[in-house]
């Protein structure tokens, strides 16, 4: 099954996150957290923690975030987590990666497994969308 949708971030903040030793690399780790609200066949919100490498003065770097949604696919209600990772080089995304965590549904997205994608449109527009299944 295909549920799509639209998002947006209500809060983004950065938090003071520090690994148990520095590494100096060519571009500073950054680790927020966020609040998404989604509309459409995706409709709910999501508790993220994002990670990121990125350089502003050029627009490349990388990201990785984990999810915990709650809300509807498809008007089926349930909670999971998902996670997503892409870089970029200023105006592109590549290397793109996005999984529903194995184990993570409940209610009745129980057994949710699968995968799905996102996507800005020129206009600023965030769309998401998850191939999924649900075994029970």
């Amino acid at each position: 099954m295909r549920a799509e949708g639209t998002f947006t971030a209500h809060e983004f903040t950065a938090v003071d996150a520090k690994p148990a030793f520095e590494v100096r690399t060519g571009t500073e780790v950054g680790v927020s957290t966020m609040e998404k609200r989604y509309a459409g066949q995706v409709d709910g919100r999501s508790a993220t923690f994002f990670t990121a490498a990125f350089d502003q003065a050029t627009g490349v770097g990388t990201y990785v975030a984990m999810e915990s949604f709650d809300g509807s696919l498809r008007d089926v209600t349930g909670t999971f987590n998902f996670a997503h990772l892409a870089s970029t080089r200023g105006a592109d995304r590549i290397d793109e990666a996005f999984v529903i965590v194995p184990g993570s549904g409940t209610g009745g997205l129980t057994g949710i497994g699968g995968s799905g994608g996102l996507t800005v449109d020129a206009d600023g527009t965030h769309r998401v969308w998850f191939d999924y299944t649900l075994e029970k």
